[in-house]
């Protein structure tokens, strides 16, 4: 009866969700804490150190489930810290599951007020399921420093 018993706790786990609990997400205010100190590391660091280092999905720039993403004002990502295979590309035109296109709306935001924050959708590294996002933004020295976190 334990076998059984056994085997169907497995055979069911198969099929739950695999999202992250509420408690394993970073919040909003850890998101734009990592933007600040970010715009601080692309200061003092310089953009090509920098973009290397916001690259590194391993790095000082990811924590639980976020990361740090940076587009130029033309909307190419120029380092993404959970895709890198983003890097190069321009996702101006992009849009998310809901048809927004919020590549174009940060970057309209950054060149009229410096920073801010959005809502959209996007793949979480950490469940590989399209989830809301909300992200704080900043731009520093033509780089805009991006961080969201996950709404559960």
């Amino acid at each position: 009866m334990r076998t059984l018993a056994a085997a169907t706790f497995m055979a069911l786990a198969l099929f739950l969700p695999t999202a992250a609990p509420a408690s394993d997400r970073a919040s909003t205010k850890e998101a734009e804490t990592m933007v600040k100190k970010a715009a601080e590391f692309l200061r003092k660091e310089g953009k090509a150190r920098s973009l290397e280092v916001f690259s590194d999905p391993k790095g000082a720039f990811t924590y639980r489930d976020l990361y740090i993403a940076a587009y130029d004002l033309e909307g190419k990502c120029v380092a993404h810290g959970a895709k890198k295979e983003r890097v190069g590309k321009n996702f101006l035109a992009d849009k998310d599951a809901d048809g927004k296109a919020f590549v174009a709306e940060r970057v309209k935001i950054a060149r009229e007020k410096g920073k801010g924050w959005q809502e959209y959708k996007f793949q979480n590294p950490a469940t590989k399921a399209v989830e809301q996002k909300v992200a704080y933004f900043e731009l520093v020295d033509g780089v805009i420093l991006t961080c969201g976190a996950y709404k559960p």
